[in-house]
């Protein structure tokens, strides 16, 4: 990982340490195929307390894991800049499988690209009984 990469990792990670400091949130959630590789990541800008995003942005790699991605970690600095947040929320895990249930397979079916989700919590990671 170049320095550049580390200061902007440790820019976002400083954002998100201050807490909440108003409205807007730029959200960070991060996607894999394992709970070991990012390869996908999700930013949404939340304007106001019980709103949705109204914006979202997306970054994808097949082979880098996207937390450690130069280029990725630079344009999300960048969206977060430019949306104004004043507020930074980073999930600390992979939230589960980066593909979309009723777009990118069947509602209701597992993610055929992604077996290790197939039993497990998204959010927790642990196997499902």
């Amino acid at each position: 990982m170049s320095f550049k990469d580390r200061w902007n990792r440790d820019k976002l990670t400083q954002q998100a340490r201050r807490g909440f400091r108003g409205y807007p949130v730029a959200t960070i959630a991060f996607y894999g195929p394992t709970n070991q590789r990012a390869s996908k990541v999700v930013v949404g800008i939340v304007r106001a307390e019980g709103e949705a995003p109204d914006v979202l942005n997306k970054w994808y790699s097949d082979t880098a894991d996207v937390r450690t991605d130069e280029t990725i970690s630079s344009d999300i600095k960048e969206f977060i800049k430019l949306h104004a947040a004043k507020s930074v929320v980073v999930t600390d895990a992979i939230m589960g499988c980066p593909h979309q249930e009723g777009i990118d397979y069947p509602d209701g079916e597992k993610c055929p690209q992604c077996p290790f989700w197939a039993t497990r919590d998204r959010f927790t990671g642990q196997l499902l009984h």
